[in-house]
């Protein structure tokens, strides 16, 4: 039986208990190869670690690794490389995952998150030791940005040209920026916002169900416990070991899922796609999520996240010359 790691970024992070946490000072979070356009406007490139999205950046005079991940509420920073910064008021919390509850992370505030001149303030970051995810990955992992850092931009996921595209808004979600991409949006797909979670309703096969969408998640996922109608579309080909956020181990089957849509518009073809359980991620979100889309749908879609007004942007793909 293969064994591979999908962990952290699949489980759509999130807090269940509020905690007071102590100030940290911090001056700010660099992306070395970060374009800035403007003032309100920055474009990322990225790299693929597996089917991870990881950008390069400098924080406390750290040079590493950060994962985009939509599903992860908070940022997160990596006990193993800021041993300094544990002392803190406050207790530890726990976050959810698909495989189970996640003990011993604790939250502190940041004063200020700095990318480059687009600024935000008192900024809580959790601090959860991550150093399983590096050895698996082999990568010098500094943590994870999330919802609290891209709710307050629009959110250009671009797997195509591997950069992201970061686009300062106003609390109505009208960009500052007017003149942002050069490419056509040419569809578009209202969500629910569930705490941090974008929740979209579509259709398998006909049959009504919940997707959460999760830029962290290596494969789509589907219940197991969903209807049964819904489970002729998906195919099993092979079973793998699937390795969450502590470090344990479950069986999965990995197969490919058909019949997805969004809307009259908005439908994929076959993806690969992960047949488990996803009841702790469902009680912590107080949501019952039938499905959860990645990367294996951000590969075809060339995704636009709007979380103030809700709704989501897809770009044409270029069309290739022969």
């Amino acid at each position: 039986m293969t064994r591979f790691f999908i962990g952290v970024f699949t489980i759509l992070m999130c807090s269940t208990t509020q905690i007071k946490a102590k100030a940290i000072p911090i001056d700010k979070i660099i992306f070395s190869k970060a374009e800035i356009l403007n003032e309100y406007t920055a474009r990322i490139p990225f790299k693929l670690v597996d089917h991870l999205i990881v950008v390069e950046a400098e924080l406390y005079d750290k040079k590493g690794n950060f994962i985009i991940d939509t599903g992860s509420e908070t940022l997160i920073l990596n006990k193993v490389h800021f041993p300094a910064h544990q002392r803190f008021n406050g207790g530890s919390q726990k976050k959810a995952g698909v495989t189970e509850i996640i003990d011993n992370s604790v939250q502190r505030t940041l004063n200020q998150f700095l990318l480059q001149n687009l600024s935000f303030s008192k900024i809580n970051s959790d601090i959860i030791d991550l150093s399983h995810i590096e050895k698996s990955k082999k990568i010098n992992l500094l943590g994870i940005i999330g919802y609290n850092i891209l709710k307050g931009y629009e959110v250009f996921i671009d797997l195509y040209l591997k950069q992201i595209t970061l686009t300062k808004i106003d609390k109505k979600g009208r960009k500052l920026d007017s003149r942002v991409y050069l490419e056509k949006i040419n569809d578009s797909l209202d969500f629910k916002l569930v705490k941090h979670t974008i929740v979209l309703n579509g259709f398998i096969g006909g049959q009504k169900v919940k997707f959460g969408l999760d830029s962290g998640a290596e494969f789509n996922q589907i219940n197991k416990s969903v209807n049964r109608k819904v489970l002729k579309y998906f195919t099993p080909e092979k079973k793998l070991d699937m390795m969450g956020m502590g470090n344990k181990k479950i069986e999965v089957l990995v197969g490919k899922l058909r019949r997805v849509k969004l809307s009259e518009t908005v439908y994929v073809g076959p993806m690969n796609t992960i047949l488990t359980n996803l009841r702790k991620m469902n009680e912590a979100y107080g949501i019952a999520l039938d499905g959860v889309l990645g990367y294996e749908f951000l590969k075809y879609k060339r995704t636009i996240i709007n979380y103030k007004k809700k709704k989501l942007y897809f770009v044409e793909n270029p069309i290739p010359r022969h």
